[in-house]
């Protein structure tokens, strides 16, 4: 597919009626709110649960749940009966952000405290891991049979065990000197584009799909999580993640694509860089992160990444396994806008 007609398809994704944000989605995702509360309360509302609310009561695009919502409708299944995994996802990636917070010493998510500032950081961990078992009561609720009960929980287990080695081996990058590509993206894919296949794979399998047809419409979007990774690493040094700083990554000496992409253009800096990763993060500057963004800017490495990035969005719209789903086709195209819209100004559309 080639990248005039990936600009057409998201042209016209953007301009048709949304499939994430129409009437009836909108409706199942108040229901979704409404059970993510009541399963974070519990039988009373205690200390973990308090800190499960006040975290998702900082907002977010809520991306996870629309897509398992937006699938659902778009494979003509009942979207109400997808409200418990929508619920399930939207838990386990705002689990992932809390201890995200933690290891990374975000102070600010969403233009707020993170909850280890605000409550230190055991009371973090509690949180995070009382939000990682919530899931699983989400999928109980649901309406359809045991099997796909069944089905559900399993992928959900099997997507946060590769969130958890993804980013595991991302914290080792730097430390075990793997500044490679393929090290990078096999991290991206598994800490990211787990948290955006799962949903599909999941809403797949409540619409009536069987297992491998689920897997296959899924897989297209597990790449997309890879598009949004890149454009993250993007957005925090040339643009805003409203954590209140820019070069944040560079700052929690964090491997992204821009270093890497840098490395195999000048190898020479290597030392520079690792050094600059490996300092404690009050004591890398301001100054220090506008030179990294100057040179990556200079030698190649921003224009590189853009292009990994329109790569990953022929590969995204163009994956057969969709071509039989026009509406999910769409529900990609619109997913690829959300995502390019911070950087579109970089993209040069």
């Amino acid at each position: 597919m080639t990248a005039q007609t990936v600009a057409l398809h998201i042209h016209r994704a953007e301009r048709q009626p949304s499939l994430l944000a129409d009437e009836g989605l909108e409706m199942a995702l108040g229901a979704t709110e409404q059970l993510m509360r009541r399963l974070s309360s519990g039988d009373r509302l205690e200390r973990a649960g308090v800190m499960a609310q006040e975290h998702l009561a900082t907002g977010g695009r809520r991306l996870r749940a629309r897509l398992a919502l937006a699938t659902v409708s778009a494979l003509r299944g009942d979207i109400l009966s997808a409200v418990p995994w929508a619920a399930a996802v939207e838990l386990l990636h705002n689990a992932t952000l809390i201890h995200d917070d933690i290891q990374d010493g975000d102070r600010v998510r969403r233009g707020h405290p993170t909850t280890w500032v605000r409550h230190g950081v055991p009371q973090a961990i509690n949180a995070g891991d009382l939000m990682l078992m919530l899931p699983f009561l989400a999928v109980d609720e649901s309406p359809l049979s045991a099997e796909i009960r069944a089905g559900l929980s399993v992928a959900l287990a099997a997507s946060a065990v590769r969130i958890v080695r993804g980013q595991a081996e991302e914290m080792d990058l730097l430390a075990a000197g793997h500044l490679s590509r393929v090290a990078w993206e096999r991290c991206a894919r598994g800490k990211t584009g787990a948290l955006f296949g799962l949903p599909v794979e999941g809403a797949a399998l409540v619409a009536g799909l069987d297992r491998d047809a689920a897997a296959a419409v899924s897989r297209p979007f597990a790449e997309l999580g890879l598009l949004y990774q890149l454009q993250d690493d993007v957005v925090d040094l040339f643009g805003d993640k409203g954590r209140g700083e820019r070069g944040s990554d560079l700052k929690e000496g964090k491997v992204s694509a821009l270093v890497v992409a840098h490395l195999e253009r000048w190898p020479e800096d290597r030392a520079w860089l690792v050094g600059l990763l490996a300092a404690d993060r009050d004591q890398t500057s301001d100054a220090a992160v506008a030179e990294a963004a100057r040179r990556f800017e200079e030698s190649g490495a921003l224009a590189a990444v853009l292009n990994q990035i329109r790569d990953c969005e022929r590969r995204v719209v163009g994956d057969t396994a969709l071509a039989c789903a026009p509406d999910l086709l769409r529900v990609a195209g619109e997913l690829c806008a959300v995502a390019l819209r911070p950087i579109r100004h970089r993209m040069g559309a």
